[in-house]
């Protein structure tokens, strides 16, 4: 007769983690086989690395061998150097100054880990790339759209976020997107190193950016002031295509056909609702990217008698000559978080200080592959955060 195979229980991961989590000591390489998971970055520049190298030491692990390099006629080309087959992968990418190269990187990073045998893809994309282009412009497109089908379409299962230009981007995607809040981060930086911080005041740069400040005054228990005129240039004051097609003169109206006229906007001059004199302006945003209305906002503020301004925001893309016009400028710090490397920018503006995200994101990495509940990373957050 044959011999009966004896099958012995498979492992259990939560167990095995509450074990290494009681003795660090004991713990093993996460990316040791028995794990079943691996993490990988996508981009191989020494800049982009950095959170990825944060990430795996917070997790005890290291990460996946792979190469990534353009070859000379500008092509990418990711060689994945270890089996992944079965496993939980994921793919750490920040986004540098060339976002495109970025964006292939990560698909074909993931294209290759699909055809390797790879059981999850989760992408682990701090500053998701085109998000300020979800909405419909004249006769453009959609292109966070697109992204997002590009993205399921080269194998990823699973992403996870920071601070999207607008929640409703996790409505493009046919499969799950952990959209995490760097907030509590910037929050405990007021707290612990603004000096005098209950001296302070929140400030929107524009309306749109009003319920922001506002969730950061109630939590801090601060007043709340407003910027609005005509400095202001408004994402929703943009034609969306929904004037196609465009108007002529002299066009010929269809016979007994008349629609109301919609009037002008016409933007008052400039002011500041709320009281900042003598006060510690923070002004609060989820991108700098171009900062003329930042140094703007911040202008006013000092001619309305603030002392000191911060700016705060969750991704510091900082692109052109942001560090030169801050430096430049009345404001006399910026925090970012390290969702974007900006080392560069930091040498050229000593202004210029960085929060570290890499806890929040590693954690994340951990619930979701022990199968635990997301739920804890979202503690008091609501619909307006």
């Amino acid at each position: 007769m044959p011999k009966k195979l004896l099958l012995l229980p498979p492992l259990s991961v939560s167990s095995t983690f509450r074990a290494l989590r009681a003795c660090p000591a004991a713990r093993p390489a996460m990316n040791a086989a028995r794990t079943g998971y691996r993490v990988f970055s996508a981009n191989s520049t020494a800049a982009c690395t950095e959170l990825a190298k944060r990430i795996t030491e917070r997790l005890g692990a290291e990460l996946g061998k792979s190469v990534v390099y353009q070859e000379t006629n500008g092509e990418t080309r990711v060689e994945i150097k270890e089996s992944v087959r079965g496993q939980d992968i994921f793919i750490i990418q920040t986004i540098p100054r060339d976002v495109n190269t970025a964006v292939m990187e990560l698909l074909i990073m993931a294209y290759a880990l699909k055809t390797a045998c790879a059981r999850n893809i989760i992408g682990v994309i701090p500053y998701f790339p085109y998000s300020k282009q979800s909405k419909m412009r004249k006769r453009g497109s959609i292109v966070c759209k697109l992204l997002a089908s590009m993205l399921a379409k080269a194998g990823l299962t699973h992403i996870i976020t920071m601070d999207l230009h607008q929640k409703e981007i996790q409505g493009f995607f046919s499969f799950p997107v952990d959209n995490l809040r760097a907030s509590p981060f910037l929050l405990q930086y007021i707290q612990e190193e603004i000096p005098n911080y209950r001296n302070a005041v929140i400030v929107a740069k524009s309306p749109d950016a009003a319920k922001r400040a506002q969730s950061y005054a109630e939590r801090l228990r601060l007043g709340l002031a407003v910027i609005h005129g005509e400095a202001q240039c408004a994402e929703l004051d943009m034609d969306d295509g929904r004037h196609s097609p465009p108007m002529v003169k002299n066009a010929t109206v269809h016979p007994g056909l008349e629609l109301p006229l919609m009037m002008a906007k016409e933007k008052p001059p400039i002011t500041v609702v709320g009281d900042v004199g003598g006060r510690i302006a923070i002004i609060v945003d989820d991108i700098i990217d171009d900062v003329e209305s930042f140094v703007a906002a911040a202008e006013i503020l000092k001619e309305r008698g603030a002392y000191k301004i911060y700016v705060m925001a969750t991704h510091g893309i900082l692109s052109a000559e942001a560090p030169r016009l801050i430096e430049e400028s009345s404001i006399d710090e910026v925090v970012v978080t390290n969702t974007v490397p900006h080392e560069v920018q930091k040498l050229q503006c000593p202004k210029i200080k960085t929060v570290d995200i890499s806890l929040i994101l590693s954690e994340a990495i951990r619930r979701i592959h022990n199968g635990e509940s997301m739920a804890y990373l979202f503690r008091n957050i609501t619909v307006d955060d």
